[in-house]
């Protein structure tokens, strides 16, 4: 058999990215002559290989398809011979074969080619495991690995154990790691990259402890290793240890990497460390690579989880390049710091400039709407996200659910939900949320008894929502019950943002005391949350008492804020204690606090009118004023009196 070939009708299909794998002598032939007059090039084994290979990680199936034909026509290439070195090149050109279809994902020609194999190696078996884990089908690729050990002709090696610890990335695949980490003491294959694959398994199936161990009994460690461990915390939010895991790293003789300097920038991130953050900005400046694509995204993301969004801004402006998730993740951090007027003109001129818009970008600019913003420009972003097919993609949904019912429109909210096809937590809370935010709490405890029923887990996002809701309407009993179930169902620990909820929830019903009660005798030091929400609870029922204690207790917590003042005096107000009231604004004035002004907006013709207390200032200020005096003669003829309306209860069928 020949240990070279003569190719000369495959050229065309061969692209110019080639031209680093293929020797300068060979790919200046391809390329250097029209089509109609093709030289013939010599190709061995070798080339052909790397081809093959490069055709599969590209995704040129065309090419690698290509090849495989030619093979079929000259079987004397494919057919091992009784020589050595001829036999293990045919084995080496099916092994690329298969390669290419297992990258490709075209698993049946993939099992097909290795049932036709007339030799197999460990490679051959490796290959096949991988393509089946790699493409999901997890069955079929552990049942090779079973057939590999079972042959007798083949043993798996270090490479075949990484395979299947890769695909091993959740909690339903944890004894498949622990099985894998048995065989690594049977067969002794303690190599490092066998270590390192073991810790990464473990913490992305959540078990810490596991990963840990392996990492501690580790003789030898690269920085790969010290990477696996430091990503492996913080993937499970133990952010703080990342980082002092990351001092001892430092102490040592290996040096971190980008990839290090990656992880330790989403912990500062996580912890909104900006001290941190700002050393490890240092050290990135100092190694010189503080300029690398990934890691000015990083570095952008963690000045704007920190509240720095200037530093994340100067760091966008200095780029050299810019990509879809840089402008993704500006868009973001402008929106999460309240700059949205800044974000929707961000987003604007990145549109209007001719950038491609991808799905990450459009979702990002949705979490730019609020009660106070255009519903007009929502519904035009939401006609781009059609235009370029981005309907079918769950972030975008999501918020576009959450925009529709911020800017008020409930219906078109439940819409988007009822048309997608996949739905996750994050869609199912968005309509429970987007129920409960407009007071329909009866659609939201009944959509939650679907949530539950199709198998998707509440989230303490899901509670928020659900106890929210159950406040608006009055069902105490009910929201209790959430409450409870959340902790001895679903082990989720209520946070502040759910106590604050509850005691909304029992002071709006009128219990002002059973709210206070349930204040103290919470297992956490209540918040300025809980505290806000009992003095709003007062303002409703006009009761001075209680109000006055929740206004103390809010003042010691913020003493610089308005809010428990003006609420005290409004309460005071209601009730005709005008002294009392006068006291309260005296106070307020003397501690040098200042009042803000509310605001009120309505949006008309796509554009928004905002006003404020007496305002005189809108071009239509004397002609609305005489409507709202017309209004109020013709409330007053209906017998309407001024005063608090106590909140009516609502009945659910769930």
């Amino acid at each position: 058999m020949k240990s070279q070939w003569i190719f000369k009708t495959l050229i065309p299909h061969i692209p110019s990215c080639f031209s680093s794998i293929l020797p300068p002598s060979k790919t200046q032939k391809l390329y250097q002559f029209p089509s109609s007059d093709l030289p013939r090039v010599v190709l061995n084994h070798l080339d052909l290989s790397l081809l093959l290979s490069a055709s599969g990680k590209q995704g040129y199936f065309l090419l690698g398809s290509s090849i495989h034909a030619s093979f079929i026509k000259n079987p004397q290439i494919f057919n091992p011979t009784e020589d050595f070195k001829v036999s293990n090149n045919a084995l080496v050109l099916w092994n690329s074969l298969l390669g290419l279809y297992s990258r490709c994902g075209t698993l049946t020609v993939l099992t097909k080619l290795f049932d036709e194999m007339p030799k197999r190696d460990t490679v051959s078996w490796n290959t096949m495991v991988s393509g089946f884990l790699r493409n999901e089908e997890f069955g079929k690729g552990f049942a090779y690995f079973k057939q590999m050990r079972e042959s007798g002709f083949c043993w798996f090696d270090q490479a075949t154990l990484t395979t299947i610890l890769s695909a091993c990335d959740r909690i339903e695949l944890y004894s498949i790691v622990k099985m894998m980490h048995g065989l690594v003491f049977l067969s002794g294959l303690n190599e490092i990259s066998v270590g390192n694959s073991l810790i990464t398994s473990y913490f992305k199936c959540g078990c810490v402890s596991s990963g840990r161990r392996v990492f501690d009994e580790m003789f030898e460690r690269n920085v790969i290793t010290w990477t696996a461990m430091i990503s492996g915390l913080v993937q499970n939010e133990l952010y703080e240890e990342s980082l002092e895991l990351f001092i001892q790293m430092r102490s040592g003789s290996v040096c971190p990497n980008s990839l290090t300097y990656l992880s330790l920038l989403t912990a500062c991130s996580g912890l909104q460390a900006l001290t941190e953050g700002r050393q490890i900005h240092g050290l990135l400046w100092k190694l010189g690579i503080q300029s690398e694509l990934c890691i000015e995204s990083s570095l952008m993301d963690m000045y704007s989880k920190c509240g720095n969004v200037n530093d994340a801004w100067q760091i966008f402006e200095s780029a050299q390049d810019l990509d879809e998730v840089s402008m993704t993740v500006i868009l973001a951090g402008l929106t999460q710091n309240g700059f949205k007027d800044e974000a929707k003109r961000f987003f604007v001129k990145v549109f209007e400039s001719g950038i491609e818009i991808d799905p990450n970008m459009l979702s990002a600019v949705l979490g730019v709407f609020d009660e106070d913003t255009s519903l007009g420009l929502g519904k035009q972003i939401h006609s781009l996200g059609i235009k370029r097919s981005f309907g079918f993609n769950s972030y975008v949904s999501n918020g576009l659910i959450n925009m529709y019912s911020k800017c008020g429109d409930l219906e078109e909210s439940a819409k988007v939900f009822t048309r997608m096809s996949q739905r996750n937590s994050i869609s199912w809370n968005s309509m429970i949320a987007a129920f409960a935010r407009h007071g329909d709490g009866c659609r939201a405890l009944q959509l939650y008894v679907e949530m539950k029923s199709e198998g998707i887990a509440p989230t303490d996002v899901t509670f928020l929502s659900l106890l929210h809701a159950c406040s608006h309407v009055g069902l105490v009993e009910k929201g209790m019950e959430v409450l409870k179930s959340m902790t001895d169902v679903y082990g989720i620990s209520p946070k502040a943002e759910h106590y604050a909820c509850v005691v909304d929830m029992l002071g709006r019903a009128g219990l002002l005391s059973e709210a206070k009660t349930f204040i103290e005798g919470l297992p956490v030091k209540p918040d300025v949350l809980v505290w806000q929400a009992l003095l709003g609870a007062c303002s409703i029922h006009g009761d001075s008492e209680i109000g006055k204690y929740a206004a103390n207790k809010l003042i010691l917590e913020t003493p610089e804020s308005p809010a428990p003042y003006v609420s005290m005096a409004n309460i005071y107000s209601s009730r005709g204690k005008w002294k009392e009231r006068a006291r309260t604004i005296k106070r307020m004035k003397e501690t040098g606090v200042l009042k803000e002004t509310g605001i009120s907006w309505i949006e008309i013709e796509k554009k928004v009118h905002s006003f404020v207390v007496q305002d005189r200032m809108h071009p239509q200020a004397e002609a609305m004023h005489g409507v709202l005096e017309d209004l109020s003669e013709l409330m007053l003829d209906e017998g309407y009196e001024p005063g608090y309306v106590t909140p009516t209860r609502v009945k659910c069928r769930t």
